[in-house]
């Protein structure tokens, strides 16, 4: 297995080497092109301190949206009533409710032809609130940081400018940070600047029940690093 002392060298020359062509057409090619060029086939390894750290690559200036992670909100009831208040009738014809729709922190988002509700963040929780100020689900600070944490140990996060398309796509590797430790000022902080957004998607059981279909915080992905406490740059 690489050492991360090696995947630095490594990157360093990668960088140096300007444009590669995607070795695989389509979103997955940086991935798979930075780690044919690394020698690698799993894309995680040991950092110095022996932590497994995973090796994740994004395009810089993507509109495309990268998931932290998910997890339903608070208290237990939190989708009934979200489904409730401000689910529709499921677009697939089988009378179910649904509720999909993406907030943020700065306005509210629209739902059947009016104002729903939208992310205030408080001192130590995420709130999701009505225009009339109802808190129709929350995170606490706690469940944030387990969750992100889990899902998103150590990491080499390395970026890379591009150009051409398809096939023709190519990637050059020329920054790389080493990541580490949620930071909920940070968190906080890019979804007041609508960084971060929030995507709710419920649906509904047969018996009525909510089905959460993995509502998540998102976030560019070139701005991932933003998230962490503890950012060194590598190259």
């Amino acid at each position: 297995m690489i050492t991360y002392q090696e995947m630095v060298e490594k990157l360093k020359v990668i960088k140096e080497a300007g444009y590669i062509k995607t070795h695989r057409a389509g979103t997955t090619g940086i991935g798979k092109t930075l780690e044919d060029l690394l020698g690698i086939i799993e894309n995680n390894f040991s950092s110095p301190n022996g932590v497994k750290t995973e090796l994740k690559s994004a395009r810089k200036n993507t509109s495309s949206m990268l998931t932290l992670f998910t997890k339903s909100p608070l208290p237990k009831r939190a989708n009934s009533v979200l489904l409730e208040s401000f689910g529709y009738e499921s677009r697939r014809g089988n009378k179910r409710k649904e509720l999909h729709t993406t907030v943020n922190a700065i306005e509210y988002n629209q739902l059947k032809g009016k104002p729903g509700f939208k992310v205030d963040v408080s001192e130590d929780r995420v709130n999701l609130i009505t225009v009339d100020k109802e808190i129709v689900g929350y995170w606490d600070k706690e469940t944030l940081k387990s969750s992100f944490e889990r899902k998103l140990p150590k990491i080499l996060y390395v970026k890379a400018d591009t150009r051409g398309e398809r096939d023709n796509e190519e990637f050059w590797f020329n920054e790389a940070w080493l990541l580490n430790g949620f930071s909920f000022e940070n968190f906080v902080r890019l979804l007041k600047e609508k960084v971060i957004l929030v995507d709710i998607r419920i649906g509904q059981y047969p018996d009525g029940r909510p089905h959460d279909h993995g509502t998540g915080f998102r976030v560019l992905p070139d701005k991932l690093d933003l998230c962490f406490s503890y950012r060194e740059k590598v190259i």
